[in-house]
């Protein structure tokens, strides 16, 4: 199987620990006769030591993963191999296929070695899992070529200078070493992904015009600052790795060598690597178009099922079928939007409310330092909140801490509006949610809420760090990520939030209202671009009548749909089903049901497929009824 890590930035997050084992809870009962007693637990115990077997054959294979990725080492904090941990992963087109061979290897071999019907309930979760896992890699991979390299929303050149701030910790001199050698070598990695994009755009892969100039200005944006302007404040690398230099116990003059050879690098190396990239961008940019869709591509209309099947994680849903779903749903919420219109008094269309609530003062922070420590404060307080709440909802916790931040001002322009960074795996970092202030008008304070349990708890670090922190499942399925799971978890947690006493404000439920029509608006807007051949600016005006969004929010969401296609549909269809698993458990627990029990079926055995997910769900409810 091809090992699915979670990615923070351009790094892979794994595990350096021994994977557990999962066992059935299977017991022989005291009365038993001697003889049945003794084959039973022969059996049980036939079954755990193929469910052993197996777990060792996916640690073997996982670790084996890390061993090939430097990055992937970083990003755990395996830094004693200092070689490694001054070298980058391989991005070579020959390298992605030999990982994609290999893991289709490992899948056979899996299934030739293990008997599953000798498997613990747990051990057959994650063999269906690994099988799943490489159904997944064997249709993404049929379609690579026709996937951008790089794009505004995932800007492989960027991330690396990202990855390098945030991952790279400098302990000691022979780690300042390693940081100096990937600045060494950071312009093959960008050469060979400017070739790759280069490579795509001649055979008629190409993003649309919007798209190059926000590239540009992210790549020239790297490139400002010291050492590339004389007179400037450090740019945010240079500054980067001298702070962590500044910080060694070393003589002043091994500091200062490390600093000299880092400028030389960024000069010499880095400069004349992105020169090239900006020139690629120029060059793709004049064989560009302004249409939207990835039916544009070659191999367009596979590339989109494929990531329809990605982000669904259930194959056989139609374009056809998320548009349509979509539609009725933001029907629905606008009605329950209508009810809080009639709550606060306002009179007119609930377009006539979203013009107020774009630009209601009441709603906006000052766009000063001051404004945007308030909202950083105020988000903090909803976290904090959670926290006091949880444990009357989840029976297990993560164990990390989680920090609200405001978006590095060098990152501000390409980055989304909010995201989550999960915790370092040997407690060095908490875990983040990021929230970006750049324009505080684009931050209204009706949506906070929401936005703080969605980004940061109970949303994604409930759902990841706590995946991080699991013992009894094998590490790649506490890696893998699948956007279905983890994003309509999210989601599912904002609608959750009223249930655990927020909203208290009928202007924050509406906030709430109005998140949840953008992620169904999502639906409709997703597979209008890239199915019904929709222009940027018919998905602008969509979001525009449906949501209360405003345009500067809306603007690069869509264009995110456009470079992204299929992840927005992701969000929607999660929740969806997760609500639908929770109303089932309701109705056929009663007053058995726990809202605790219904999370831990959720959240401790990794982020499953939604139908794999279904019948974890199922065999709780099962257990449950049977005492």
């Amino acid at each position: 199987m091809m090992i699915k890590l979670l990615l923070c930035s351009a790094a892979s997050a794994a595990l350096m620990t021994a994977a557990g084992h999962a066992h059935d809870g299977a017991h022989m009962a005291a009365n038993a006769a001697s003889v049945s007693s003794a084959a039973a637990q022969a059996e049980t115990q036939a079954e755990q030591t193929e469910t052993e077997r197996l777990y060792a054959y996916f640690q073997q294979v996982f670790m084996d993963e890390v061993a090939r990725s430097p990055e992937t080492q970083t990003y755990l904090g395996m830094i004693e191999d200092t070689e490694a941990y001054g070298r980058w992963d391989d991005r070579s087109d020959s390298a992605q296929i030999e990982n994609y061979e290999r893991g289709q290897r490992q899948t056979e071999e899996m299934q030739a070695r293990f008997d599953r019907e000798a498997l613990t309930d747990a051990g057959k979760v994650s063999y269906d899992f690994a099988i799943q896992l490489s159904e997944n890699d064997a249709r993404q991979f049929a379609v690579r070529d026709s996937r951008y390299v790089f794009s505004p929303m995932g800007d492989s050149v960027s991330e690396l200078t990202t990855f390098l701030i945030n991952n790279h910790r400098v302990g000691s001199q022979a780690h300042a070493e390693a940081y100096v050698s990937r600045l060494e070598g950071i312009g093959e990695v960008i050469d060979t992904l400017t070739s790759q994009a280069e490579a795509r755009a001649a055979n008629g892969v190409t993003l649309p015009l919007f798209a190059y100039p926000r590239l540009t200005a992210s790549a020239r944006s790297q490139l400002t600052g010291a050492p590339f302007e004389e007179g400037a404040e450090d740019s945010a690398l240079f500054a980067d790795f001298k702070s962590k230099v500044d910080a060694l116990e070393i003589d002043d003059a091994a500091k200062a060598d490390l600093i000299m050879r880092a400028e030389d690098a960024l000069l010499n190396v880095y400069v004349p690597a992105m020169e090239r990239y900006l020139a690629a961008l120029d060059r793709m940019e004049a064989i560009s178009d302004d249409r939207a869709g990835v039916w544009k591509l070659p191999n367009g209309e596979a590339a989109y099922a494929a990531s329809l099947a990605q982000f669904t994680t259930i194959p056989d849903m139609t374009a056809e079928q998320i548009h349509e779903r979509g539609l009725a749903e933001v029907e629905r919420i606008h009605g329950e939007m209508r009810e809080i219109m009639a709550e606060v008094g306002f009179e007119g269309s609930v377009q006539d409310f979203f013009a107020y609530m774009r630009t209601a003062e009441q709603f906006q922070l000052p766009n000063t330092p001051e404004g945007r420590q308030e909202y950083l404060d105020r988000a903090t307080a909803v976290i904090d909140h959670v926290m006091e709440v949880a444990p009357a909802y989840f029976d297990t916790l993560p164990e990390a801490p989680l920090e609200v931040r405001a978006v590095e001002a060098w990152r501000e322009a390409t980055a989304t509006g909010a995201f989550y960074n999960q915790p370092a795996l040997d407690g060095s970092r908490p875990g983040y949610y990021y929230v970006n202030l750049s324009q505080m008008q684009d931050n209204p304070t009706y949506l906070l809420e929401s936005l703080s349990l969605h980004e940061g708890a109970p949303g994604h670090h409930f759902q990841i760090a706590l995946t991080q922190e699991l013992e009894d499942v094998p590490m790649f399925q506490r890696f893998a990520w699948n956007s279905a799971y983890g994003e309509g978890w999210a989601l599912y947690t904002e609608w959750l939030g009223k249930e655990m006493g927020f909203y208290e404000d009928p202007y924050s439920d509406f906030g709430r209202l109005s998140y949840e029509v953008f992620r169904a608006a999502r639906l409709v807007v997703d597979t209008g671009i890239h199915h019904y051949q929709w222009t940027r600016e018919q998905a602008i005006d969509y979001m525009l009548e449906s949501t209360p969004m405003t345009e500067g929010d809306i603007t690069p969401e869509v264009e995110r749909y456009i470079v992204w296609p299929g992840q927005a549909v992701s969000y929607k269809t999660g929740m969806m089903f997760i609500q639908d698993l929770l109303f089932h458990a309701q109705e056929e627990l009663g007053d058995e049901f726990t809202w605790g029990g219904f999370h831990d079926a959720v959240l401790t055995a990794g982020p499953l497929p939604l139908p794999m997910l279904e019948e974890r769900v199922n065999a709780w409810i099962a257990t449950v009824k049977a005492g």
